[in-house]
């Protein structure tokens, strides 16, 4: 018995905001920014517009693909560090606009590694026995949380969100392995003080520590070792090596780091699935889209070795193993 995604889905906003957009609001270039990143646009968030929305597509299509209503669910988990509130919890909004109660339903921070956390949690309760049917959103508007004037990051987020069903079906399918890791003493290469969000659309320049703080070269060379050692762990643990894998969705955080993993492991290129370069970095979202994506265009078929592997602020990072 395991736990086997059943759905998929995914939403973002629908506001694209490009490179030659970025262009006008701060010093940068189109080739500055893919030279670095990879991403040529992303999608973010303006006033009024409401990371719940998003959630609630994304769980719709989910379920829909699924074949099952929102009633059927015994449990509603979302990894997300931008809700509109410090509680109630996200989950528990989204479990409201669902039309559900009683069922259990909570909130995962890891930031970009709070899907694969996640899952983490998901497996751990199908592989328990105590339910049967998951919803996993991963959901974020880092967009939000970053100064416009600050070129390093600015460029870098989007918004959005994705989401899961996992049921608990017999066979040698679904989740094979997860493994999750943290180190606290990393915390200053990527945080963000709390309270702080403002969309692209709205006045107001902020000085000194506002907003998202990034040591990029330093946070680069630590997500590119613990992205590819994680892997390593998770496909171990699954008794597998990167020679079995059909397809890794990473996070997609940066197309320089995707690549680096990439080498790490020997893994072709072609068998990274990429699409940073149309949402950027999402945070929570970007791996549960990058599979919505992936299970639309065919890339991914029945018995397909599939791992997904994330890091974070925190730093926290983890990667699981799928047989789809």
């Amino acid at each position: 018995m395991g736990a086997r995604i059943i759905g998929t889905g995914s939403a973002v906003p629908p506001t694209c905001l490009t490179n030659a957009d970025l262009e006008k609001l701060v010093e940068t270039s189109h080739e500055w920014i893919v030279t670095r990143t990879g991403i040529h646009q992303r999608r973010v968030m303006t006033q009024g517009e409401d990371l719940l929305d998003l959630m609630y597509e994304a769980s719709h299509h989910a379920l829909r693909a699924a074949g099952l209503r929102a009633q059927d669910l015994d449990a509603i988990v979302v990894a997300t560090v931008s809700g509109d509130y410090a509680f109630p919890s996200t989950a528990c909004l989204l479990q409201a606009r669902l039309g559900v109660d009683t069922i259990p339903a909570f909130d995962v921070n890891a930031a970009c590694a709070g899907f694969v956390y996640g899952m983490s949690v998901a497996h751990s309760y199908v592989k328990s026995g105590e339910y049967n049917r998951l919803l996993l959103v991963g959901a974020d508007a880092l967009s939000t949380m970053v100064n416009w004037r600050d070129r390093t990051t600015c460029v870098l987020f989007g918004d959005g969100a994705g989401a899961v069903v996992l049921e608990n079906q017999p066979g040698a399918g679904g989740l094979l392995s997860v493994v999750i890791e943290a180190n606290g003493a990393l915390w200053p290469l990527l945080y963000v003080r709390a309270g702080q969000r403002q969309t692209v659309d709205q006045e107001g320049i902020h000085d000194g520590e506002w907003g998202i703080q990034m040591k990029g070269p330093e946070l680069f060379k630590v997500a590119v070792r613990a992205l590819s050692e994680v892997a390593t762990k998770a496909l171990h643990r699954a008794g597998l090596s990167p020679t079995d894998v059909h397809l890794m969705i990473p996070h997609q955080a940066n197309l320089r780091i995707l690549h680096a993993v990439a080498d790490r492991l020997q893994l072709s290129r072609e068998k990274v699935y990429c699409n940073v370069q149309h949402f950027g970095n999402t945070s929570a979202a970007s791996i549960p889209i990058a599979l919505d994506e992936a299970v639309r265009d065919g890339k991914i078929r029945k018995d397909d070795i599939i791992v997904l592997n994330a890091c974070g602020g925190g730093l926290t990072w983890g990667a699981a193993v799928l047989r789809w």
